[in-house]
């Protein structure tokens, strides 16, 4: 398992409607040594160092994620999920909420 995980993925926009799932420390420097030049300012360039100091030393985690989403979200490309993708949900009911039969009538409870 990759030690530079986050602790929960950054969805970003990636070229018109596509949406790219950032998970860890590598992805995050890929998407910003991909980002366009003329659009890098401050706030690129922390997020920048941020993930390259995690990457290379034992700099949280979290504050380079940290980094990264402010960095989206200044940039306009946080894609914050309203729902899991459907990937992520099981198809098969796990656990739950059981019916129980009660003693008085056999009326459901919960």
């Amino acid at each position: 398992m990759n030690d530079r995980m986050f602790d929960s993925p950054v969805f970003v926009k990636s070229g018109g409607s596509l949406i790219q799932e950032i998970a860890c420390v590598e992805d995050a420097l890929e998407y910003l040594y991909e980002w366009p030049r003329n659009r890098r300012g401050p706030i690129y360039e922390t997020a920048l160092r941020a993930c390259q100091r995690a990457f290379d030393s034992d700099y949280p985690r979290r504050a380079a994620m940290d980094a990264f989403r402010g960095f989206a979200k200044s940039a306009k490309i946080l894609e914050e999920p309203s729902a899991p993708p459907p990937w992520m949900v099981s198809t098969r009911a796990r656990g739950g909420l059981s019916r129980l039969k009660s003693r008085d009538g056999g009326r459901d409870a919960f």
